[in-house]
């Protein structure tokens, strides 16, 4: 179990601080029906974080690809190379975005949310956009591997991944007036370097997971 879950710290790190969500959800809890939006926000992203991550456990365990199932770890490590493939073209995909002002139209509309359309734009982000989505099939692929501690692994995983947004609503709910400040420099200096983050999470990731592939593949 404990290696597993070292596997699993840098996946649920990228997912953690990935801009977007976390833009969105400040812009929610600086609007006027923050409580209602962001807490919705962040059920929904917790919801896609593990109906995507349980997915892939299942899938892999149906492919044989969990631990037990008597097939060679080499087809796990020819995931882990695709998988780090894919991330290496997403993070160059972000480096030619560097530098292009503003962010996503639909950002725009953010404090007009209502609370059960904000956890439906959370579970997207976290189960659909594709970044986030790789994180997550890299996860699963990993708590396959951990036997009788999947649950426990998720859990943990999902506990991780989804701190980017939960502190932000738990520390707004705990001091709104005094966190309105500090909120709005996050917000503004993510705007800046959202594609910087991300670039930099993609590359990192992505080389960790090719190495982890050709690791299992070459003798």
């Amino acid at each position: 179990m404990g290696a597993v879950l070292g596997e699993l710290l840098p996946f649920a790190l990228a997912v953690a601080i990935s801009p977007i969500p976390i833009i969105a959800v400040i812009l929610m809890l600086l609007a006027a029906k923050a409580g209602g939006t962001s807490t919705g926000f962040l059920a929904g992203w917790a919801a896609g974080i593990v109906v995507a991550t349980a997915i892939v456990i299942w899938l892999a365990s149906a492919v044989g690809l969990s631990a037990g199932s008597g097939q060679p770890p080499v087809a796990v490590s020819w995931v882990k190379l695709l998988l780090g493939l894919l991330l290496l073209g997403l993070a160059g995909k972000q480096w030619t975005s560097r530098g292009r002002p503003g962010l996503p139209a639909w950002m725009t509309a953010i404090d007009k949310l209502t609370t059960v359309k904000a956890a439906g734009l959370g579970f997207t982000l976290a189960a659909v956009n594709p970044k986030n989505l790789m994180m997550c099939v890299a996860a699963g692929v990993a708590i396959a591997q951990g036997g009788t501690h999947q649950i426990l692994l998720l859990v943990v995983f999902t506990v991780l991944a989804a701190c980017g947004v939960a502190v932000p609503v738990a520390v707004y709910a705990l001091a709104a007036d005094r966190m309105r400040a500090p909120l709005n420099r996050l917000k503004g200096w993510l705007e800046q370097n959202n594609a910087t983050v991300m670039f930099v999470l993609l590359l990192v990731i992505g080389v960790v997971l090719i190495g982890k592939g050709l690791g299992g593949l070459l003798p």
